[in-house]
């Protein structure tokens, strides 16, 4: 049996789980998707990681007077 390492999202702690034991939330696998040159949503995820740092510009440029 195989077994993947995932960490909480909410509070943070490492786990084997599905469910974080601390807190009860859910946890994600912590290791990145592995590389294809093939790669059928690296435009997708291109486009999401440059929306999301647009969104943190944004709201970071708004905060400061």
């Amino acid at each position: 049996m195989k077994f993947k390492m995932k960490k909480c999202k909410e509070c943070g702690e490492y786990t084997l789980k599905e469910v974080c034991p601390r807190c009860n939330k859910k946890a994600g696998v912590i290791f990145p998707a592995r590389y294809s040159p093939q790669d059928k949503y690296g435009k997708y995820r291109r486009i999401l990681k440059k929306q999301q740092l647009e969104k943190q510009y944004t709201a970071n440029r708004l905060s400061y007077p």
